[in-house]
C-alpha cells in the first residue's frame, strides 16, 4: 500500500474514464433525525448532472430503501423479520425513487430506475445479456439508470449471494464496463488499523498485491448492512476486471473533484488490462456448475504460459455439468485458479482424465479438445 500518491498520476488515469458507477450508502442518504439527508442527495444530483454534462456517463446506485422506509415509518430499530424488512423496504423504496426523479427532473434529466435481484446478474446469460443492453439504451438516450436490489422481493438471496449493495454496485459496474466505481460511504477510505472505532493512517492507494488482512475491521452502520469487508470485496472484483475503485466520504468529498483526480479517499488500482465483456461474465458473474481439478504442470501451463487447459493436466472432476457450461478449476490443493468454459461434459471428462490428445479420440469417438480454452478462461 503507497501512504500517497502523485496528483498528476491520479489525473491522468481519471482522465481516461467516460463511465462511472456511483454507490452512496444509507447511512449518507438517511439520517438519525431524517428519512433522507436532503443537502447529501442534493447536491450528489447536482454533481452527477455535472458529470453527465462533462461528457462522463454515470449510473447510480443508491441504498437507502429500509433506511428511508424506517425513517417514514417511525421505525427506530432495523427489522430483523424478512417479511416486515421487505414491507419497510416497499415504503421506502418508492420515496427513494421519487426524490431522485424530482430533483433530477428541475435539471431536465430522466431517469431510469432499475430493481435488481441476484438472479438477474449471477443466473442466466441471456438475463444478463438483456440488462446490458437496457444499460446500453439508458445511456445512449442520456438517462440516468438509478439502481437498487429488489429488497421487496429478493432481500435474502442478495444478501446470501452478493452481500451488499456494495457488491451489487461492483457487479453493475462490471456488467456495464464501467472504468470506475467510487463508493460513498460515511468514512473517508481504507485505514491502516482502527482504535476505539476510529480509523488511522489513511491509505491512498492499494493494488491487488496488498494484503487487506487487519485493514477492514470498520463494520456496518446502524442503517445500512454493509461494512468496509464487502467494500475491499468489490474493489477487489473490479481489480481483477482491470478498473478502478475509490472509497471516500459522501459529506465530505465531492463527486466532481474525485472524477477529476483529487487526491482524497483510498483508491484501489486495477490488477491488469481490462477484461473483455465476454470474459467478465465467465469470470465473475456466470454461476458455475462444476469443479475441474489440474495437477501442478496444467497450473503452470495456464497461469505461466498462457495456455489451454488439456486433458492431460486434469486429475479430477465433480458436478454434473454439460458441454458449455463454466466451472471451477482448483489446483492440488483444492484452490481455485481459474474458470472457464468447459467443453467436455462432466460424464465425458471423467473417461479421459489425465489421457494424451491422441488418445481421446479413441476412447470417445472424436477429435480431442481442449477442456477448457484460452480464449474461454479467466485467471482468478
Amino acid at each position: 500500500m503507497k501512504s500517497g500518491s502523485q496528483v498528476a498520476t491520479r489525473v491522468e488515469r481519471m482522465a481516461r474514464v467516460h463511465r462511472v458507477v456511483v454507490k452512496i450508502g444509507s447511512s449518507s442518504v438517511a439520517s438519525d433525525d431524517t428519512p433522507l439527508h436532503m443537502p447529501t442527495i442534493r447536491r450528489l444530483v447536482k454533481e452527477v448532472c455535472q458529470l453527465r454534462d462533462a461528457g462522463v456517463e454515470v449510473a447510480l446506485v443508491s441504498s437507502g430503501a429500509v433506511a428511508v422506509g424506517m425513517g417514514r415509518l417511525g421505525l427506530t430499530e432495523r427489522p430483523r423479520v424478512v417479511a416486515e424488512l421487505q414491507a419497510v423496504a416497499a415504503v421506502g423504496q418508492n420515496l427513494l425513487v421519487h426524490t431522485y426523479e424530482s430533483l433530477f427532473a428541475r435539471r431536465d434529466v430522466p431517469v431510469g430506475q432499475v430493481l435488481l435481484t441476484a438472479g438477474d446478474i449471477l443466473d442466466d446469460r441471456q438475463r444478463y445479456v438483456n440488462l446490458r443492453n437496457t444499460f446500453r439504451e439508458l445511456f445512449r438516450l442520456g438517462a440516468v439508470p438509478v439502481i437498487n436490489e429488489n429488497d421487496s422481493v429478493g432481500v435474502v438471496e442478495l444478501k446470501r449471494r452478493l452481500g451488499d449493495n456494495d457488491m451489487l454496485a461492483a457487479y453493475v459496474a462490471n456488467l456495464v464496463q464501467a472504468q470506475l466505481l467510487v463508493i460513498l460511504s460515511d468514512v473517508e477510505g481504507l485505514y491502516r488499523r482502527y482504535r476505539n472505532g476510529r480509523g488511522e493512517g489513511l491509505i491512498h492507494e492499494a493494488t491487488h498485491d496488498d494484503d487487506m488482512t487487519g485493514v477492514v475491521g470498520r463494520g456496518a452502520s446502524r442503517l445500512g448492512r454493509g461494512g468496509m469487508v464487502t467494500k475491499v470485496r468489490a474493489a477487489e472484483l473490479l481489480m481483477a476486471c482491470g478498473e478502478m475503485t475509490i472509497i471516500a466520504h459522501a459529506r465530505k468529498h465531492r463527486l466532481t473533484d474525485i472524477v477529476a483526480g483529487a487526491d482524497v479517499g483510498t483508491l484501489f488500482l486495477p490488477q491488469g488490462r481490462r477484461l473483455g465483456s465476454r470474459k467478465r461474465w465467465i469470470g465473475y458473474a456466470s454461476p458455475t456448475k462444476g469443479v475441474v481439478m489440474i495437477d501442478d504442470g496444467a497450473v503452470a501451463a495456464i497461469t505461466l504460459q498462457n495456455g489451454s487447459l488439456l486433458p492431460a493436466g486434469v486429475t479430477a472432476c465433480e458436478g454434473t455439468f454439460a458441454m458449455g457450461e463454466v466451472v471451477r478449476i482448483e489446483n492440488t490443493k483444492r484452490r481455485e485458479v481459474g474458470r472457464g468454459v468447459c467443453r467436455y461434459a462432466a460424464a465425458e471428462l471423467s473417461q479421459v482424465l489425465g489421457r494424451s490428445s491422441g488418445k481421446v479420440q479413441g476412447i470417445l469417438g472424436r477429435p480431442a479438445a481442449e477442456v477448457v480454452h484460452r480464449d474461454d478462461m479467466v485467471l482468478t
